[in-house]
């Protein structure tokens, strides 16, 4: 019997963030999946992201660095595990290029997310599910700011002209 996990939420581990928006799961899908797209809205300012590689298949890289306001520098390697075009983007920090598990034990903290576009009556659903290995970990990603930082980076993806693929 296949059980649909997807949509799993739990309390104890997850975050979630969710708007409705205006414009089409395309131009979402282009602010997540053109590299030049992200590195203009992927940070809440005063964070930049200033080098970002994508390739967009089951195990290809996703690759950001950001670098802070003291010129401090942030690099996160992880890989995508789910690619449905328009509509649903997973990847995580635990595994590398090529499922190649890697060591997170100097992470602030590990997760996997999914980032889905649903087509709704007057746009998107926009939803970001984060799933983080440990409470404390999803404790301290929630403490930086998570809704505050997601809702900042949505807005500026949303700011973007009307993007083209």
């Amino acid at each position: 019997m296949h059980v649909e996990t997807h949509d799993q939420f739990d309390p104890e581990l997850d975050l979630k963030f969710e708007r409705l928006v205006k414009v089409t799961a395309k131009h979402l899908w282009t602010g997540w999946t053109d590299p030049e797209v992200l590195k203009t809205w992927f940070c809440p300012p005063p964070w930049k992201t200033i080098e970002c590689e994508i390739n967009l298949i089951p195990g290809g890289i996703f690759r950001t660095v950001m670098q802070g306001p003291d010129g401090e520098t942030t690099e996160n390697t992880g890989c995508f595990l789910e690619i449905v075009k328009n509509r649903r983007l997973t990847w995580t920090w635990m595994l590398g290029p090529g499922y190649r598990p890697k060591d997170t034990s100097e992470a602030p903290f590990a997760f996997t997310a999914t980032i889905s576009f649903e087509k709704v009556p007057g746009g998107t659903k926009y939803t970001g599910h984060v799933r983080h290995t440990t409470p404390e970990g999803r404790k301290r990603h929630d403490a930086m700011g998570f809704q505050q930082g997601w809702g900042v980076t949505l807005d500026q993806l949303l700011a973007l002209a009307p993007l083209k693929r």
